[in-house]
């Protein structure tokens, strides 16, 4: 018996052989334009358990070392009765009854404090942080899952949004909000503001006062480009060769609101076929 496909079914595509999609290039007045082939990155399969690891892997790697003093909670001068008396063991204050020192005591030390020779960093093999990035580079281009992240985005739209490279030269807020608004994305920064609020706990004692939710992403090609859309509630601007997974799927959710511009793009691929991701 033969293992051919039968005759009329087209033969299957391996994933790394998928074609490469297209998206209109916008222009700074929101018209249609020329179409813009997308680096292969765009077509891979969602892979939602390595984006979340790789989002994790460089969360933990900003914690800051921390630990308690070796003497805390230590400094007494205290005794031990011993054995057979009836009593507790628990070192206890010279001449008094009173137990100190012990982690079972009112100001005593702690049984197991932090160390600051932990190693928090959580490790993930290069491979797989490169399948993240490009994972999470292909969600942008799904619209169920932008808008299942809760962003606001028209109807009929076609992700991710790419624009022409004058959009790297607009300085000013008011610029940018047009620009948004002829996009018809900002009401996804409306959401942004609206949703920005005093942060419950100590966190507002750490410079963390406000908590304000993600809104759009905005890649260009160096730093220092679209510096108008950096004051924009929950917008963010990152160069493409900044540009992370974290940035792509914040808190490990992948499919964010993404606008490239079309030297972005173009460097993108570069960095890409590089294996620099």
């Amino acid at each position: 018996m033969s293992d051919s496909p039968a005759s009329g079914s087209p033969p299957a595509v391996p994933e790394h052989h998928a074609g490469h999609h297209r998206v209109h290039l916008l222009t700074v007045q929101g018209k249609p334009g020329d179409q813009v082939t997308l680096p292969i990155a765009f077509s891979s399969p969602l892979r939602v358990d390595l984006v979340r690891r790789a989002v994790v892997s460089a969360q933990s790697h900003r914690i800051q070392p921390h630990g308690t003093k070796l003497t805390a909670g230590r400094r007494h001068s205290v005794e031990w009765s011993g054995k057979g008396k009836g009593v507790a063991r628990t070192p206890r204050l010279m001449g008094s009854n009173r137990g100190a020192q012990s982690p079972n005591t009112v100001g005593g030390g702690q049984a197991h404090p932090p160390r600051v020779d932990t190693l928090w960093g959580k490790k993930i093999n290069v491979t797989e942080r490169r399948l993240a990035f490009a994972s999470a580079l292909a969600a942008t281009r799904d619209v169920e899952l932008v808008a299942g992240r809760g962003h606001r985005i028209p109807d009929g739209i076609h992700l991710p949004v790419v624009l022409e490279t004058k959009v790297e030269e607009i300085d000013t807020a008011a610029v940018a909000q047009e620009l948004l608004a002829k996009l018809k994305l900002w009401a996804d920064v409306d959401r942004a503001s609206d949703g920005t609020h005093v942060r419950a706990g100590r966190g507002k004692r750490r410079g963390r006062f406000r908590r304000e939710p993600k809104s759009l992403l905005v890649v260009v090609s160096l730093p220092g480009k679209a510096r108008g859309f950096r004051n924009l509630p929950g917008v963010d601007v990152v160069a493409v060769g900044r540009l992370g997974t974290e940035d792509l799927a914040p808190g490990g959710d992948a499919g964010r609101l993404t606008v490239y511009s079309h030297a972005a793009i173009t460097s993108l691929a570069s960095r890409l076929d590089g294996s620099s991701a």
